[in-house]
């Protein structure tokens, strides 16, 4: 996408306001805008075009006629009557024009809080790999190395292992790169993985052990080891779904997943956990599921942990965030637990949302994919999966034909295609990616697009007298679980902490301009908490769908229940008392109408802040159902199964197969369903060739520095 120069200007005009940055003859307005331009070039042609006719848009004089009965172009208002005017779309009562501002405010600030000119007023200190550790809490601990602990030890006079990058070795061989794809390939299987995230890299895991002749599909690309720069601008557009711009429609819910191979977990905080049995008795007592109560997924989850080498993290391992979180929660007599995590060998290096350069984070590029290349299975990266097709095959069980899209990975345009026929396809794209291809085949209706849950997220941050700097360190190695069972019915929230990526924490942030500056300005004295709620306590609405429009464009809605909405708002709250405890000077929230409290009596100011949609930052990495197990085709996806209701051989295996809303991060559960799927399917389609035992060798007995 190329900008006119009139809407460059516009744009310019824009950097300056919302980052701020001087005016001409200064050249920052100017490179930041060209920068931008570029991040259009790489997202879908059609958002892109869109984002280029808002540009058009804002600056007509009919626009600023309609919205502040001026007939003033923007680029020739003033510089304050431009910042009221942006506020005035910024805390509009029309959800449009919020969705407008909140797009270019995204789009302008975290494209200059990646680059490392912004670095400087931000204390950020860069990529780890490229300097000596700087504070206590990244980097190896001392001592000898434990086989129970996820963390490296390093004995000082044996130096540091930092610099350490794996080779690619023989874990990749078996993987084919769309760019070595011809423009027409053609390939048969007996079972065809759509995805190699947590759910469909253990399904082709399983599969492949048992025997079955496995073909892996996979948009992104196989990144390992110098792969991973720890570049967050770089490594957001390389790893994430749309460039790290996923959201719903209207831009109230930002959704980060992975693309690439390892899909969500190679990009996540690494955070382990069970699904509790209230869950899994509600999915078996309201959705027909048998054979997943708590005593019979004991002993997946405790395969699946034993596989990625999940264990808990020590108590000299957090960083001050984490430590804050402890703490705090514990001064208040609240449930709070360090985390377990899916890491052998981790060197703190914090960068986990960005790819671990250190191939200590156990992912399934690291461990299921290996393993399931090493069982025989074909891998082809940088290939789209667009839809299925059911093929006669003269009177035995029916084909399904996988047509699929080769991904220039460099332009991101289609160079090729791929069709790959077998008897049984596992689709595991994410919960926005199987609803679409089931849609694009004939194949929706009923529950396929429906009943997405998000676990609505959002930040309460603390700021403190004392460096915390929370881009070092483990993100997330400790939760609060006081208020998991709020009400008895289990639908309410827990606190977690994230990392602090300066072009993350500049979305999250509230406002723009110099008050939006000076909070980032403060980010190594802040300490970020998210408040997750468990969303769905209506069980019979669906808040969320995933459907794709007559252009084969996706479309994203979902909006928060009255109940949701409180359990955020008594979340905050919880979250604002433990940065007091903790000893936190100030807490605030992410309204866009700024609510700064600075004892815990303040903490009613949350209860007067509006909450609607672009009203206060939510966000969502945990994207799930839209393809639910369930008994009931009218409500469901799939079977309890795995089988999509009426296409026999077609399953699903990621976490859009999540009843409803786990109520904790869905790694381990969505590993833990995949290979309980895999099972079935195995039963009921026995492999065409004689197989392992189904043990994965190549998991589990790693040692990595």
């Amino acid at each position: 996408m190329t900008l006119t120069s009139a809407q460059l200007t516009t744009l310019e005009a824009l950097c300056r306001r919302l980052v701020p940055l001087p005016d001409a003859p200064d050249a920052s307005a100017s490179l930041l805008a060209r920068a931008v331009e570029e991040r259009l070039a790489g997202m879908e042609f059609d958002k892109a075009k869109q984002i280029a006719q808002l540009l058009t848009v804002l600056d007509h004089p009919a626009t600023a006629a309609l919205t502040s009965g001026v007939p003033r172009r923007f680029t020739r208002m003033s510089a304050a009557r431009q910042d009221a005017w942006l506020r005035g779309w910024e805390n509009s009562g029309i959800p449009a024009r919020r969705t407008i501002f909140q797009a270019f405010r995204r789009l302008v600030l975290s494209t200059f809080y990646a680059r490392p000119e912004s670095f400087g007023h931000t204390g950020h200190r860069g990529p780890l790999h490229d300097r000596e550790p700087a504070v206590a809490w990244e980097g190896p601990l001392p001592g000898a190395t434990r086989d129970d602990e996820p963390v490296a030890r390093a004995v000082p006079e044996r130096g540091r292992v930092l610099r350490v990058v794996p080779p690619r070795g023989d874990a990749m061989s078996g993987m084919t790169e769309g760019a070595r794809l011809g423009s027409d390939t053609r390939v048969r299987a007996d079972v065809c993985v759509v995805g190699t995230g947590a759910g469909g890299a253990v399904a082709a895991a399983r599969l492949a052990a048992a025997g079955h002749d496995v073909v892996i599909l996979e948009e992104g690309g196989w990144y390992r080891g110098e792969d991973f720069t720890e570049r967050e601008g770089e490594m957001t557009l390389r790893l994430y779904a749309e460039g790290g711009g996923r959201a719903t429609d209207d831009l109230a819910y930002p959704m980060l997943q992975g693309r690439s191979v390892g899909g969500s977990t190679t990009v996540n905080w690494m955070i382990m956990l069970r699904t509790h049995g209230w869950v899994l008795d509600e999915w078996a007592d309201d959705h027909g599921l048998v054979g997943m109560r708590a005593a019979e997924m004991a002993p997946e989850f405790d395969r699946i942990e034993d596989e990625t080498h999940t264990r808990t993290v020590p108590d000299d391992a957090h960083n001050p965030p984490n430590r804050a979180l402890l703490d705090g929660a514990r001064s208040l007599g609240w449930k709070a637990a360090p985390a377990r995590i899916n890491a052998q060998g981790c060197v703190r290096s914090g960068f986990c949302g960005l790819g671990c350069r250190y191939d200590a984070k156990q992912g399934t590029a690291a461990t299921y994919v290996p393993a399931a290349l090493a069982s025989g299975a074909r891998l082809f990266t940088d290939v789209r999966a667009d839809r299925v097709e059911v093929v006669e095959a003269g009177g035995r069980a029916p084909l399904k034909r996988v047509h699929g899209t080769v991904i220039d990975r460099e332009t991101g345009q289609p160079r090729g295609r791929v069709a790959v026929e077998a008897p049984v396809v596992v689709l595991a794209a994410g919960a926005v990616g199987t609803p679409a291809i089931l849609q694009r085949s004939g194949m929706g209706g009923g529950g396929v697009g429906r009943f997405l849950r998000l676990h609505p997220t959002t930040v309460v941050t603390g700021l403190y007298d004392r460096e915390m700097y929370g881009t070092a360190g483990i993100p997330l190695s400790s939760v609060v679980t006081e208020f998991q069972r709020t009400g008895g019915d289990g639908y309410g929230f827990w606190i977690e902490c994230p990392p602090l990526y300066p072009a993350l924490a500049s979305v999250a942030l509230p406002g723009f301009g110099a008050p939006h500056a000076e909070l980032m300005g403060m980010l190594p004295r802040v300490a970020p908490f998210i408040v997750l709620a468990r969303d769905g306590a209506d069980r019979a609405r669906s808040d969320g769908e995933v459907r794709v429009d007559r252009a084969g464009r996706v479309r994203i809605g979902y909006r928060l229940g009255a109940h949701e909405r409180e359990q955020l708002k008594r979340g905050m709250k919880a979250a604002a008392r433990i940065h007091f405890a903790a000893g936190a000077a100030e807490a605030a929230t992410t309204h866009s109408l700024a609510c700064r409290m600075r004892s815990p009596s303040e903490l009613g100011e949350i209860d007067r802040r509006p909450a609607g949609p672009n009203q206060l930052g939510v966000l969502s990495a945990h994207v799930n159902g839209t393809c639910r197990l369930g008994a009931d085709p009218a409500t469901s996806g799939c079977t309890p199964d795995g089988e999509r209701h009426g296409v026999p051989g077609l399953y699903v295996a990621d976490g859009s197969l999540l009843p409803t809303a786990p109520g904790v991060n869905p790694q381990e559960t969505i590993m833990a369903l995949a290979s309980v799927i895999a099972a079935r399917i195995d039963a009921r389609h026995p492999a065409g060739r004689a197989g392992s035992a189904g043990v994965l060798t190549a998991i589990g007995d790693r040692r990595t520095g």
